[in-house]
């Protein structure tokens, strides 16, 4: 028996069970699609989520596949990146998803997850010991919970019932690569000019060497079967359509399309299931959210997830992970569907783009914006009056090392100044380093496994009592 299936082989699921594995959770990872998908949904990481890769020892990995970038902009308005945005990773990270999801499923597995592809959740059962998962080839597999991360069509969250409240697409946008008879000094002079009124056009070299070209086209139409994938000829009309030119594109190695749609799951939780990432959410991919979002929903619930199965969580923790990520993803939606009004060519949409812009240029504004699409500016109600209660601490330099490079496992951590502070009874769960940072001016700070503060101060009563309160009572 697992302790946790995980319904979805994608960025949000990997995520997850890697981290249920740090733990020594075990983990089964249900992937209906036989090879992973060539299809690039996403282009980048943002700053929460290249932290929880530096949080985890990955980010190496991430860098040596990826290219970073200046921060700054909304809705494609370019300004200036913020000064003294509080991280050490105030980048962009572009990465193609395909990578993204080769580099997480590496690591489930290196950490001992058993990864299924090929196999298709059809149905599903729970009772008061666990649940039951039934699967296109007649066979069963049973654990203490299951999570659904298996996209905005999600099997799981239909199997369970829960709502999806929001709007359907008004706009699909088609999404594709392959190759181009056409310069591509010419392809980027065209792209440039067309974006001037219209920021859903894009067209560019893939960056692979491969020579192919990226093209992201608005659609003729809605889908009304959005499993099929669009026809190469619609690509070629709508590209003369926007740009006056198909650039003698040929050859395509994938095509695809997306919509507007934006939707949020009622609830998150379902007895012993749980939603997360595109199962739990979906919105248009405006400021690059959606897998950042997921990797992020996973890094919050995982050691909770990890907490109940091994038997040491204090009631209501893993209602804390619907409580604090439900808000979260409502926040993105909203911005999502602002962005969406943003880049309409309508001249009252366009005004207000011209007077937004004039807006981020106070600094203020600029960092405003570019925290809420970077995650930078996620902080729970976690209690507790010092301000870097709730907040994510970033990543700052120890007199030995520096804070990130401690968190590896996954666990705990008690950053304590005094020399005098003490995690017994929670050794199994909380790490204490004793050192010193000039970048921080409290005496002890208790940070949860995915970075976020749940205490700060020097007394050791009131950091006991937050200890059981987060990693449940002491051994």
């Amino acid at each position: 028996m697992n302790d946790v299936i995980v319904v979805g082989g994608g960025p949000t699921g990997m995520m997850l069970a890697a981290e249920l594995r740090l733990w020594g959770v075990r983990v089964a990872v249900v992937e209906k699609d036989a090879e992973p998908t060539p299809v690039v949904r996403s282009l980048g990481l943002h700053v929460r989520s290249i932290e929880v890769m530096d949080q985890r020892g990955l980010l190496g990995r991430f860098l040596e596949e990826g290219k970073t970038y200046p921060l700054g902009g909304f809705a494609g308005i370019s300004k200036p990146a913020p000064e003294g945005l509080d991280t050490a990773h105030g980048y962009i990270l572009g990465i193609p998803q395909t990578i993204t999801d080769r580099l997480l499923a590496e690591r489930a597995a290196e950490l001992g997850a058993d990864i299924r592809r090929g196999s298709a959740l059809t149905g599903l059962s729970q009772d008061e010991e666990g649940v039951t998962a039934e699967l296109d080839d007649g066979r069963t597999l049973r654990a203490r919970y299951l999570v659904g991360c298996d996209g905005g069509r999600s099997t799981v969250r239909r199997l369970l019932g829960i709502g999806f409240p929001g709007e359907p697409s008004t706009n699909d946008t088609l999404l594709g690569e392959m190759e181009a008879t056409a310069p591509i000094d010419e392809i980027i002079a065209v792209m440039t000019e067309v974006r001037k009124t219209n920021l859903r056009f894009a067209a560019g070299p893939v960056p692979d060497g491969s020579g192919r070209i990226r093209v992201v086209v608005p659609s003729e139409t809605v889908a009304e079967d959005r499993t099929e994938p669009p026809a190469f000829e619609e690509f070629q009309r709508q590209l003369r359509v926007y740009a006056g030119t198909d650039f003698g594109v040929h050859s395509p190695s994938w095509l695809s399309r997306f919509g507007d749609a934006t939707r949020l799951a009622e609830r998150y939780r379902e007895g012993r299931v749980l939603l997360a990432g595109d199962a739990a959410h979906i919105h248009p991919p405006l400021g690059g959210q959606g897998l950042n979002l997921g990797v992020q929903d996973a890094v919050n619930l995982g050691w909770k997830l990890a907490a109940e199965v091994r038997g040491h969580a204090p009631d209501g923790l893993l209602d804390t992970y619907g409580a604090e990520r439900h808000p979260v993803a409502a926040g993105v939606l909203d911005n999502t569907r602002a962005q969406s009004v943003l880049i309409s060519t309508d001249p009252g949409a366009q005004a207000v783009r011209r007077l937004l812009s004039e807006l981020m240029d106070f600094p203020e504004v600029n960092r405003y914006l570019v925290e809420k699409v970077t995650a930078i500016g996620v902080r729970y109600d976690l209690g507790g009056g010092h301000p870097l209660v709730g907040g994510h601490l970033r990543d700052v330099p120890l007199k030995e090392g520096r804070l990130y490079a401690r968190m590896h496992g996954g666990r705990g951590l008690l950053l304590d100044r005094t020399g005098g502070l003490s995690v017994a009874g929670w050794e199994d769960r909380v790490d204490r380093i004793a050192d010193e940072s000039d970048e921080l001016d409290v005496p002890g700070v208790l940070i949860r496994p995915d970075g976020h503060v749940v205490w700060a101060g020097e007394e050791q009563g009131e950091m006991a009592a937050r200890l059981e309160e987060w990693f449940g009572p002491p051994a």
